[in-house]
């Protein structure tokens, strides 16, 4: 299966075009951005101020939740009030329990989106054997509550996205699939097929979750089984013979456009880190028709990361490849790649060892009177003498003879090389020999922007892509020329991507109507709270629609039960009911501390 054109060459994903209200998803139209409101869908007046708020920067669709079939019908005098002053931008219903309140909001907006692992199916962490009978039979039950949304947004010319959640895949396809990014294609695709069936195509998807690496290897995996599907249908057609790639797609092609999102990416810095990571990385391999980027602070805040990040999708390739090698086995699970240990001054790295984090003399000369200071954010290794190669990985005599060496050696990519960053690191891992390490550099010259927030999405984008793709063992930030901000910069981009943890990780939800209690407010006093826990991951989500999903992996998790009410996990099981929010976040320490995580503040300090 392939997912992109080339690893080596921007060349956007061919796509059907796919209309949502005046705006067209898809084929050659630009790739769109879009928000999501965050104030209760009742408030009719904050939920036109918000969605004008957001067109005014440049959104392009704007999602309003519809968690009830009275919030659904309240779209009616948001639509309304915003086409009476003006506003002609997209609404887009979100759904996800209720089939009722999608029917509702498919009256007045112009695209529904519904999340297959809720929508008519069921969520109750159960451990269900399903027959093949009994599984064909819920797929039924599935196919009559969704039939009549298919039918209505076909008749009035509704779009729909099926946008799969990693929080929220339904027990059915876990216990079938498990809890993977095979389980969320097929979950999408099962409803896909249905609408199909009926005639109808105008559907986007999407295959959001907040780890970057499960995020990254289920939308590649999404457009390899798109793919399929395609040719599939294109043999049918042809009597057997392969769609040509160069035709545009037919009028029942498979080449639906796809959104890109990391969901519960967080604030500040992090959330900028890890969304640069996920959708970026995607964008780079031509993947991606409309983004958001979700992060816990307005949604105004949102519009202008997503449209640099849009902006960063220009033209690169390596050309002259006669045979482009492949990257790595495998594309679709992540598996970092092996090589030998070494030592480089005294610091290991390579093989299971931590990746590290390099800097320049320069810099380390800057720091160099506060270095016992800087704690978590110390630089580990000084360029200049780390006896690293830099070579063109084009260079096949070099590659040649480092593949010829006994002893391992720590290899980068040449400054002033003519080469798409992550293309030529690809390349790289590609042709040399495994058991040489490989330092990462975000840039192969002077830094590329003096503005910080584009040197942090240009470097998030290319070191956190390559180290989900499982190449780098040490990684070397240039494009922020602080020397301070460089060494932060490389440290959360190697925690967004799952690489080093060396701080409290929060998982924390964007905010939208079903939240239910104020989520920036909230995460600011938890963080407050918990920031020197090392190593503790904490899930801060405002209702139950994605919460104990998406906290499968966290330690810890605080969720919206009821307005507020609190709940407490620990993993993906409720322990703690209905505290009241002024008291929530002591509780979550105290429970912090009853599961042996807690330290206190000062010890940390010293260490």
């Amino acid at each position: 299966m392939t997912y992109c054109a080339s690893p080596y060459a921007y060349q956007r994903r061919a796509s059907r075009v796919v209309k949502v209200g005046k705006v067209a998803v898809g084929g050659d139209h630009p790739i769109r951005v879009q928000s999501m409101i965050t104030c209760d869908t009742m408030d009719t007046a904050a939920c036109i101020q918000q969605t004008l708020d957001l067109a005014a920067v440049g959104c392009e669709i704007v999602r309003i939740t519809a968690p009830t079939v009275k919030d659904a019908a309240n779209l009616e005098h948001i639509v309304a009030g915003l086409r009476a002053q003006g506003c002609d931008v997209p609404i887009v219903a979100d759904i996800h329990f209720k089939p009722e309140a999608a029917m509702e909001a498919a009256k007045w907006v112009e695209k529904v989106r519904i999340n297959p692992g809720n929508y008519a199916d069921s969520k109750k962490f159960k451990i269900v054997e399903y027959t093949d009978a009994q599984y064909a039979a819920e797929l039924d039950r599935i196919r009559e509550r969704f039939t009549p949304l298919v039918v209505f947004c076909k008749e009035h010319g509704r779009a729909m996205r099926i946008g799969t959640n990693h929080g929220s895949l339904s027990d059915r396809i876990m216990n079938r699939y498990g809890d993977t990014p095979l389980g969320m294609v097929e979950s999408a695709l099962e409803f896909a097929r249905i609408a199909r069936d009926l005639g109808y195509h105008e559907l986007i998807f999407s295959m959001k979750a907040s780890n970057p690496k499960v995020m990254i290897e289920a939308y590649r995996l999404l457009a390899a089984r798109l793919a399929e599907e395609e040719q599939r249908a294109g043999s049918r057609e042809q009597g057997g013979g392969e769609t040509p790639c160069s035709l545009p797609p037919a009028p029942c092609s498979w080449a639906y456009p796809i959104h890109l999102g990391v969901t519960e990416a967080g604030d500040g810095e992090d959330g900028r880190i890890k969304s640069a990571i996920g959708i970026g990385s995607l964008l780079n391999d031509g993947i991606g028709d409309t983004i958001r980027v979700s992060l816990t602070e307005d949604s105004v805040h949102e519009i202008p990361v997503a449209q640099a990040l849009v902006r960063l999708c220009v033209p690169g390739a390596i050309r002259g490849l006669d045979e482009p090698p492949p990257v790595g086995a495998h594309p679709f699970s992540y598996q970092r790649r092996a090589t030998a240990r070494m030592e480089v001054t005294g610091v290991p790295l390579g093989h299971e060892e931590t990746i590290r984090v390099f800097t320049t003399q320069a810099n380390w000369d800057a720091l160099a009177h506060k270095l016992d200071k800087l704690g978590d954010y110390r630089p580990e290794v000084v360029v200049e003498s780390s006896g690293v190669v830099s070579i063109d990985p084009r260079d096949e005599a070099a590659i040649e003879e480092l593949n010829a060496l006994l002893e391992v050696r720590l290899v980068t990519v040449a400054d002033g090389v003519d080469l798409p960053v992550i293309a030529a690191f690809r390349l790289l891992a590609a042709r040399l020999d495994d058991r040489h390490p490989i330092l990462l550099k975000d840039t192969f010259g002077s830094p590329a922007s003096d503005d910080f927030l584009s040197a942090l999405l240009i470097a998030a984008k290319r070191l956190g892509s390559l180290l989900c793709d499982g190449i780098g063992d040490a990684v070397l930030v240039r494009g922020e020329a602080a020397p301070g901000q460089s060494l932060r910069l490389a440290y959360n981009i190697l925690q967004a991507a799952g690489a080093r943890i060396f701080k409290t990780d929060y998982v924390a939800c964007p905010s939208c109507g079903r939240t239910l209690f104020d989520l920036q407010s909230t995460t600011a006093r938890i963080k407050a709270a918990t920031a020197h826990l090392k190593g503790v991951k904490i899930a801060i989500m405002g209702c139950i629609v994605n919460g104990p999903g998406e906290m499968a992996d966290a330690d810890f998790g605080y969720v919206g039960g009821a307005p507020g009410k609190v709940n407490l996990y620990v993993g993906k099981q409720p322990v703690k009911f209905n505290i009241p929010s002024d008291e929530a976040v002591d509780r979550l320490v105290d429970l912090i501390r009853e599961h042996g995580k807690w330290v206190e503040p000062s010890v940390v300090l010293r260490n």
